[in-house]
């Protein structure tokens, strides 16, 4: 075990004698001449006291030496022993959260059978969800960004000044792949190839974008990419440099990782690079220039979009990290959806809430997405266009969930071909609470927005005749029934107890 963990396991045995000898700091420290403040310290697990102290404590509470130096715990304390060699709090980053893995072991300590049934519970539910080590860790980093409202200042000066020094950015003008490609060589001594991935033997390599070879410090990248994905790609390897991040990944959409540190620091280059290659000050100025009409025109958005060289994805991403520093819009999701073409299958492949749970969220039991979603229409949209069609489809509505406390959103979505998948088609989607968001959106109250009722999933729908239901309401009905049964029952009892 880490000499930590020895500290913390010794500092719970002394607290657990204590309290059950009725002996408060104060009292112990009488006994054995040891200061309170000391005791205080070995008991949170910060000091591991010398040989001749360890003797002072056995002898005041009256226990051999060697029970006290053994790392075997009674069945009270047990559970805390088995989550520390478990080694399941080095997997949380607790950091993150400004938590002190002390601060979370005294709280354990203080009901350990009950923080122990809880956590079995968390990983029973973890494994009948199939939840990954993957997928734990993007729920805390997920939840990182949610609890700083997805805007990092830090990141956002470090963007401002790498322009300063890097770029004139005059009348607008946004940083060039050439400028981008030319730091990286000159700066970080990077080699920039463009590579035809296909042709190697494994056609997985295809549908990734970017490689990174770490000790020639040769960027690869995949020539099919398309010229947003190409710039994003070189301002992300700006940012892990300019950042000064070592621990990083080296592939493009990432394969695998080996600790959080690569993941929270894929995102912050990832943050650098939207805010390198969408600046700040310009696109707020250009959303409250959007958000001042009084009618709705989704051209806008378009125009929007086709003010830069990036992506819709990218675009939508980044109003997120604005929208609540800049409008105070925190109600508020992000979704990613993907389709295979002739499946009418959809599964969220990405998700952000800002300020709380927002409908709807990624489901992990196969039910069906609700077919009344704007993020799903347009994928529909897209899968039925000709060649002649634009390959980016745009809509928008007001979304009502009336099983969801009618909660109401503001939703647009754009639908695209996914160029590394041509069977598949994906769709990103930004979700505003109305209520919240109208006093800063005008174009909100406009009567000519197309409004409808939606649900999260098909069978926890209680719509009736909903010409779009792929699937019977069952998880609704079952809650239905239990309502109703509870009802009777209680009906029942009062009867029966006059």
């Amino acid at each position: 075990m880490q000499e930590d963990y020895i500290k913390l396991i010794f500092g719970l045995k002394i607290k657990q004698i204590r309290t059950a000898k009725d002996l408060s700091l104060f009292k112990l420290s009488k006994i054995t001449g040891l200061s309170k403040s000391y005791l205080n310290e070995i008991e949170k697990g910060k000091k591991y006291p010398k040989t001749d102290k360890i003797i002072l404590l056995a002898e005041a509470f009256d226990v051999p030496y060697d029970e006290l130096v053994s790392l075997k715990l009674d069945k009270n304390l047990a559970p805390v022993a088995e989550i520390l060699q478990s080694n399941l709090l080095q997997e949380i980053p607790l950091e993150l959260f400004g938590i002190e893995e002390r601060d979370l072991i005294e709280i354990i300590s203080n009901a350990p059978m009950k923080v122990n049934a809880f956590i079995s519970t968390l990983i029973e539910i973890g494994n009948n969800y199939n939840l990954t080590r993957e997928s734990f860790y993007m729920a805390s980093l997920r939840s990182f960004q949610e609890a700083n409202d997805n805007y990092f200042p830090e990141l956002e000066l470090a963007a401002k000044n790498f322009l300063k020094q890097y770029s004139t950015n005059q009348d607008g003008e946004l940083i060039t792949d050439e400028l981008m490609t030319e730091i990286l060589k000159e700066e970080y001594g990077y080699e920039v190839f463009y590579e035809d991935f296909k042709t190697y033997k494994r056609p997985e390599l295809g549908k990734l974008r970017s490689i990174f070879i770490e000790e020639k410090k040769h960027l690869y990248i995949n020539i099919d990419s398309e010229l947003d994905q190409k710039r994003f790609i070189l301002a992300k390897e700006l940012g892990y440099n300019y950042l000064g991040y070592k621990e990083r990944l080296n592939t493009y959409s990432w394969v695998s990782f080996e600790n959080f540190d690569q993941l929270l620091n894929n995102f912050y280059a990832s943050y650098f690079a939207g805010a390198l290659l969408l600046p700040e000050d310009e696109l707020v100025q250009k959303m409250n220039e959007m958000f001042a009409a009084d009618k709705h025109d989704i051209k806008n958005f378009l125009r929007l979009f086709g003010s830069y060289t990036e992506s819709p994805e990218t675009v939508y991403q980044r109003m997120t990290n604005l929208l609540p520093k800049h409008f105070n819009i925190r109600d508020l999701f992000f979704l990613r959806l993907t389709t295979k073409i002739g499946t009418s299958k959809y599964k969220l492949t990405k998700e952000l809430h800002l300020n709380q749970q927002q409908s709807p969220q990624a489901n992990e039991t196969d039910e069906h997405y609700c077919r009344r979603w704007v993020s799903l229409n347009v994928l529909k949209q897209l899968e039925n266009s000709t060649p002649e069609d634009p390959d980016h489809v745009i809509s928008s509505q007001v979304s009502i969930y009336p099983f969801n406390n009618n909660q109401k959103y503001y939703v647009v979505s754009s639908a695209t071909k996914d160029p590394f998948n041509p069977e598949y088609l994906r769709s990103v989607t930004i979700g505003l609470l109305h209520k919240s968001a109208q006093r800063k959106v005008k174009f909100l109250n406009d009567p000519e927005i197309p409004v409808k009722e939606v649900a999260v999933t098909c069978e926890n729908c209680g719509m009736e005749n909903c010409a779009e239901r792929v699937a019977q309401p069952k998880r609704f009905a079952k809650d239905i029934h239990s309502k109703r049964l509870n009802v009777i029952v209680n009906e029942f009892i009062k009867e029966k107890s006059k």
